[in-house]
């Protein structure tokens, strides 16, 4: 389930979506520039290696990871944030169960159709 372009976003109400064995998301509002998903890791969940056209940010809500970007892999953790410019190959790997905020610009079409 989605929300597309609301004004206030009611997490509770909102379903996960399992992605991968450890991995769940939840698509927190978008419209055709924007969107925001939140997505929660269990410890050693994985964000297999990928890339994508979508410029893309994200935030360290809780947790810790391991995160790939292009060559260098640092470790993030809760305040953190990291970008990634359009496709460039990244993945994570979470070393403590925790949260992620991505934002991408424009939104996932792939995550909603």
């Amino acid at each position: 389930m989605s929300q597309l372009a609301t004004l206030f976003v009611d997490d509770q109400s909102l379903p996960w979506e399992q992605v991968a064995e450890g991995v769940k998301r939840k698509i927190m509002t978008y419209d055709a520039n924007l969107m925001m998903v939140k997505v929660a890791f269990e410890t050693g969940g994985v964000g297999a290696p990928h890339r994508h056209i979508h410029t893309q940010m994200s935030y360290v809500a809780s947790g810790a990871f391991s995160i790939m970007i292009g060559d260098e892999t640092r470790i993030v953790r809760a305040g953190d944030a990291y970008y990634i410019s359009p496709n460039v190959w990244h993945g994570a790997v979470c070393e403590e169960a925790g949260v992620l905020v991505d934002v991408f610009t424009p939104m996932r079409e792939d995550f909603v159709y």
